[in-house]
């Protein structure tokens, strides 16, 4: 990967525009999460309120593993999805350059069969430095009304 922070938002969405998932999946930190608020920007913390996803290393790891299934009903025919990003913001660089917070809004499309998903918001990136790179401590995904009824996201906003 990339030194810039905000190349390295733009290459973890191509990653998963290419089902690269196993790789995405390699950008997270042993302690990070990817976290989808129930109530968009207004929520703190996810463990005041409920989520749409908040989701460790394990269960990503799960999720990664049953979408690669080949019985994975979900994935009949397979879902396939489009980034559309805005310049990455970077928004706090903490004075050792150790970690980093990037704000991307975005639009995300996901296609399975004829059906297809449109969905608008705000991308929250805290990476840390490691030697290898940048790690996600958090991906943090503000979804435009996310409160309002959402049809089933089988991929990663």
């Amino acid at each position: 990967m990339t030194a810039d922070p905000r190349e390295f938002v733009v290459a973890e969405a191509a990653l998963l525009d290419a089902g690269r998932f196993d790789e995405w999946l390699a950008l997270f930190a042993e302690d990070g999460h990817y976290w989808v608020p129930l109530l968009g920007a207004a929520q703190v913390d996810p463990h005041s309120h409920n989520s749409i996803a908040y989701e460790d290393r394990l269960l990503l790891t799960l999720r990664v593993e049953r979408l690669k299934n080949p019985r994975a009903h979900s994935q009949h025919p397979a879902s396939h999805c489009q980034h559309v990003l805005q310049q990455p913001v970077l928004e706090r660089d903490d004075a050792a350059g150790d970690t980093v917070a990037l704000r991307t809004p975005f639009l995300y499309v996901e296609a399975r069969g004829d059906a297809q998903v449109l969905l608008a918001g705000t991308c929250r990136h805290l990476l840390a430095r490691t030697p290898t790179g940048w790690a996600i401590r958090q991906k943090r995904v503000d979804l435009l009304q996310a409160g309002r009824a959402l049809p089933a996201i089988q991929l990663f906003i």
